[in-house]
Order: C-alpha cells, then sequence, then structure tokens
C-alpha cells in the first residue's frame, strides 16, 4: 500500500480537515489545525507531503520521525498541528486497512467510555449559573467555564472580586456533587493569578487551567504552592520535551496536550505515559471538530491516568456547523449521561460525510480569535 494523494478542506466554524488516499483504496482522516491559522497549517500539510507520497502508510512511526527530524527547524504549533492531522490520518488508513479500532491497534482499552465535560459561559462569562444548571440537566456532571476576561498585569482586586463572584454563583447553582473547571486562559498574569488562585479555593474547583501563560510556568512554584485543588496546562505545548520540562518542575497536576497541536495520537500517548510516570492525569484539550475529538478518545481509551475529555458541542464559537454535523453517524459521538463511548468501528471509528465536508468548504472560513485591548488601548491576553 501506498500514499498517493493528500487533499484538505477548510469548513466552519473553524476548522480544516485532511483526507490521506492511497492506492489500495484505504483512506483515513486527520484535522491539522490551529484556530486562527488553518490556511498556515494547511501549507504546511502540503509541504510535508512531498515526504509522504509514494510512502507505506502503514510505517506511522517512521513517517511521523521522517516528518519531524526531516526539517532542520522543528516543533511549534504550525508545525506540530500539521504533523498532528497526518499523524491522524495515518493510524485511521492502518485501522480500516486491518479492520480494527485504533485503540486495538495500542493495546486495547482500559475502559468501556470517557467522562466528558462541557463550556459554558463565553469568553466573557456571564449567566454562568444558568449555563451551568442547563447542561447538569443534559447529564453532565462536569463543566468548564472561563475565570475572567481580560485582566491587566497588575488590576484591581475589584476585577479579582467579579471573577470568584462568578465561580460563586456557579457552584451555587449546581451545588457540592457537580465538578468545575475554572480556565485562566493565560489572561492571569503572575501578580494577579498569585491572590486568584487563592480566593478561589473555598469552591473547590475541580482545577484551574492555564492559571499562567505558557512562558512563565516556571512562576508556578513561587505563585501556587499549597494549593488545596489540581492544575492543568499543556494546550499550547507542543511536544514530549516540553512536557517533560513542565513535569519536572512538579507543579502540574494534569496534563492537557491537544491532539491536533502536539503531534497527533502518537506523540499524544508519549505524553500521557510520561505524565503517568509522575503521577499526573491526562485531560486532552479539544475545542475543535470531530476528527480532533475521535483521536483524544482513542489516546483517552488506552490512557489509564486519562480521567476527562473536553469537547466543543454547543460552545460559543460553533455558530455556522457544529461537532456532529460532519458525521454520516452521529451516534458514535453521542454523549449520554455525561459519558461518550470509545468508538469501536475500525480506524478512529467515526465515518465523515465527505460530500458535505466539499459543499461546506465553499464557504470555508476565516476564523480569527478575539483581539483584546485594555482600556489604555495595549493588547490584552484574549
Amino acid at each position: 500500500m501506498k500514499i498517493k494523494a493528500l487533499k484538505t478542506w477548510q469548513v466552519p466554524p473553524r476548522w480544516l480537515f485532511l483526507k490521506i488516499e492511497t492506492d489500495e483504496g484505504v483512506h483515513g482522516w486527520g484535522e491539522p489545525v490551529i484556530e486562527g491559522r488553518a490556511a498556515t497549517v494547511e501549507a504546511a500539510v502540503h509541504e510535508l507531503s512531498d515526504y509522504l507520497i509514494g510512502e507505506d502508510p502503514q510505517r506511522i512511526e517512521h513517517l511521523w520521525n521522517t516528518l519531524y527530524r526531516g526539517g532542520f527547524y522543528r516543533g511549534g504549533p504550525i508545525l506540530m498541528s500539521a504533523i498532528a492531522g497526518i499523524d491522524q490520518a495515518l493510524w485511521d488508513i492502518k485501522g480500516r486497512a486491518l479492520g480494527v479500532p485504533v485503540h486495538q491497534l495500542l493495546g486495547g482499552r482500559v475502559r468501556d467510555g470517557m467522562r466528558m465535560y462541557a463550556w459554558t459561559g463565553g469568553d466573557r462569562p456571564g449567566d454562568v449559573g444558568a449555563g451551568a444548571q442547563a447542561l447538569v440537566a443534559q447529564g453532565f456532571t462536569a463543566f468548564k467555564m472561563n475565570g475572567t476576561a481580560e485582566m491587566a498585569i497588575v488590576d484591581s482586586h475589584a476585577r479579582i472580586d467579579e471573577a470568584v463572584a462568578r465561580v460563586a454563583e456557579a457552584r451555587a447553582a449546581v451545588g457540592a456533587g457537580i465538578d468545575i473547571g475554572i480556565d485562566f486562559h493565560g489572561r492571569v498574569h503572575r501578580p494577579m493569578a498569585r491572590a486568584l488562585l487563592r480566593e478561589l479555593e473555598p469552591f473547590h474547583p475541580m482545577f484551574v487551567e492555564e492559571p499562567v501563560l505558557p512562558e512563565h510556568l516556571p512562576c508556578l512554584k513561587q505563585i501556587a504552592g499549597g494549593l488545596g485543588y489540581p492544575l492543568a496546562t499543556g494546550e499550547r505545548l507542543h511536544t514530549r520535551y516540553q512536557f517533560r520540562d513542565l513535569l519536572a518542575d512538579g507543579m502540574v497536576d494534569i496534563v492537557q496536550p491537544d491532539i491536533s497541536h502536539c503531534g497527533g495520537i502518537s506523540e499524544g500517548l508519549k505524553i500521557a505515559s510520561l505524565a503517568s510516570c509522575h503521577d499526573v492525569a491526562l485531560a486532552p484539550h479539544c475545542p475543535l471538530g470531530p476528527l480532533t475529538l475521535a483521536a483524544s478518545l482513542h489516546v483517552d481509551a488506552v490512557s489509564h491516568n486519562a480521567f476527562i475529555q473536553e469537547q466543543s458541542m454547543g460552545i460559543h464559537y460553533n455558530r455556522d456547523n457544529d461537532v456532529l454535523d460532519y458525521l454520516v453517524d452521529k451516534s458514535v459521538l453521542a454523549i449520554r449521561d455525561g459519558f461518550c463511548a470509545i468508538p469501536e468501528g475500525p480506524g478512529l471509528g467515526v465515518e465523515i460525510d465527505e460530500a458535505f465536508v466539499i459543499e461546506r468548504a465553499a464557504v470555508g472560513h476565516r476564523w480569527r480569535n478575539p483581539l483584546w485591548r485594555h482600556e489604555d488601548g495595549s493588547i490584552a491576553e484574549w
């Protein structure tokens, strides 16, 4: 079997789909994308295709190393996201060729289903209580909310009070039995994070995510020591080597690699294994489409330290299309009572409606994340 073509489509709301075709008619799908940089990642995929055309798609580890080590400059969000989507598609091909789900190729699943969480509140969080109650009514036992809108590097304590009040509202709305993840989204800088992290303790978060920007993670020892709840990060780390350095500091409790940003299933598994060596939990980042979610579930399926999975059904970014729209059989990724079954079909276990992909690619997208400014006109973290 040889790879003969790589085809890509930018589809609403902000995704990029990849199909790899072979000379034997077996194909595979992947999702190589960085939110807001789909066209850039698409160009990288087609540049990397020079290393793939004519090669055996079942030599996944060899091809992964070819793509990663074959370039003098490596790593980073664009290249690792391009590799990620290719890697997903290669695993899909191998599973389809052998007639088994990807998790079976990885040793077999350790769980029957995966606990899921949903989002509420939007970018500038509001109505979190009502939104949380609606999610609980749908069967979710956990949800995530943004902790704050933009916050200056040194801001007033009133901004901390506002953030705490929103979390208090959410907790009061759902009671003690529902888990709440609070995403700082890198919006909170060290001088304010120290105070805010401690003020949130009475509400017993499931975790606080991205308590500071990735480039400032070394400060966690100073600002977060002794907290009574877990800290999570990793969506903006792209290789096992970055996670190695993070885990060596001992200040993170949950790693959140994105299987469309960190080099795919192959690298995601290595990151999960590395985290398990430090007794750190796995909760893959996934505000993306159905292929990223399916790939994440296969990593979850074989990773004993995986405990919950993000997904983006109904998220505020999905205005034109949603996750299940592109599937032939939407029940495969259906969430029931807060859990999603591990896909059991061959490959990734999802069938993409290619005709609908082509139709929606004619619309395409040019999604960009919001550009926020502080009151003084300087750029704020989104």
